[in-house]
């Protein structure tokens, strides 16, 4: 280990591991990267405990081609990830696509006013009426439902821990060396980090500092005298068998079923041989960053009564595991943050993915690498997800949050 990195990122997950990926890949960068990383195990880490899915199903042209870049990613993971001499990493990817149902006036609106930026961006993402979706996917009671936003294509859902390790076994390949050890504080001399101090008792310079330390972010950004609106909050999601699967009853995508989100919120999709299912809580505080106690009773008071109304396949379903984990939450908009802080320049900032974390990160990696890089974005513009409208208190719009 060096006593100086060009580039010190803090958080070894996802988001982390994508920057490291990114910036051990570009060809304009000969610097040193260091991930320091508190838990190897990645037990509880947000990517480890995530659904992980990706949609291009978004409001904001901005989200759309995020996840349009994810998807491509991820569909040619095995053989940019390919290390040599290594199995290369397989996403098992589904594409299974994402169902949003309307029921109400305004989520009709909200859907069409969403699918008109979709298209504009060229995902390919279909409306349907309410006999086009009773045709497509038979099992579902659509009498209430208005309107239905369909993705074809570039949707779906993969192997989160893969994503993870394809991105760090890739990036250690190309040079980024990884430390198991806690970032307790960081160095600042006026407008400049100058480096970490790490819970082992060493002290290690650094050109640059990258946040990526999840819902934990705030903390991190403490220790470098700043702030950022993230905060753990807490999503529990449960598997269930099904005594009469709709698995294969679709007329679509070869009768595999997508990801459906009920216009209850409550999301639902197949999971192998069962289902995995969710739901925003009714009331969503701030937890403690330790707290990872599933919320045993959503189950049967949210999410059981929407799906038995949905399908009466649903009606007959048992909870065979559940687990909790952390959104890294934006309290302000729910967006990500990506970008370096206006006064302190080399503190960048890649935290409040707010649940879409593992879909974003590629297209974040390649950001947040091209800011320390070339100054600035080659690719994607990231700018209006960047630190500055934190600062203003300007909020980025984005109506398809889940």
């Amino acid at each position: 280990m060096r006593a100086h990195y060009d580039v010190v990122i803090v958080g070894g997950a996802v988001i982390g591991s994508s920057v490291a990926y990114f910036l051990t890949a570009n060809p304009d960068f000969n610097g040193s990267v260091l991930v320091v990383e508190r838990d190897p195990t990645y037990r509880f880490a947000s990517t480890a405990l995530s659904s992980s899915s990706i949609r291009t199903q978004f409001s904001n042209p901005i989200n759309v081609r995020i996840s349009q870049f994810g998807s491509a990613f991820i569909r040619d993971f095995a053989i940019t990830m390919q290390v040599p001499g290594e199995a290369p990493p397989d996403l098992n990817f589904h594409q299974g696509g994402y169902l949003f149902l309307a029921a109400s006036e305004s989520q009709e609106q909200t859907l069409r006013e969403n699918h008109a930026v979709q298209v504009a961006c060229g995902a390919d993402v279909v409306l349907w009426d309410q006999a086009e979706l009773r045709r497509a996917f038979p099992h579902l009671n659509v009498d209430d439902i208005r309107l239905a936003s369909y993705g074809r294509s570039g949707e779906g859902w993969f192997s989160n821990t893969g994503l993870m390790n394809g991105f760090k076994a890739k990036a250690r390949a190309q040079g980024a060396e990884y430390l198991t050890d806690e970032v307790v504080a960081i160095d600042r001399t006026g407008d400049r980090v100058t480096g970490v101090r790490l819970k082992s008792g060493a002290v290690i310079g650094a050109g640059s500092i990258v946040n990526a330390s999840g819902p934990r972010a705030a903390l991190t950004a403490r220790m470098a005298g700043l702030d950022v609106p993230v905060e753990p909050r807490k999503r529990t999601s449960f598997v269930f068998a099904c005594a009469q699967t709709p698995e294969g009853s679709a007329t679509v995508n070869g009768g595999r079923l997508p990801l459906m989100i009920d216009p209850t919120g409550v999301f639902c999709r197949p999971e192998g041989r069962f289902f995995l299912c969710g739901a925003a809580p009714a009331e969503d505080p701030a937890v403690d960053w330790d707290d990872f106690e599933p919320r045993y009773h959503e189950f049967d008071e949210i999410i059981w009564p929407a799906l038995a109304a949905r399908a009466p396949a649903f009606e007959a379903i048992k909870v065979v595991n559940q687990w909790a984990g952390h959104y890294d939450f934006n309290s302000l908009d729910h967006n990500l943050i990506v970008g370096r802080h206006p006064e302190v320049a080399n503190f960048i900032f890649a935290n409040g993915y707010s649940g879409h974390g593992l879909q974003q990160s590629p297209a974040a990696g390649r950001g947040v690498a091209e800011l320390i890089v070339h100054g600035g974005y080659r690719t994607l513009d990231l700018s209006e997800v960047g630190y500055e409208r934190i600062v203003e208190g300007r909020p980025f719009l984005e109506k398809a949050v889940i």
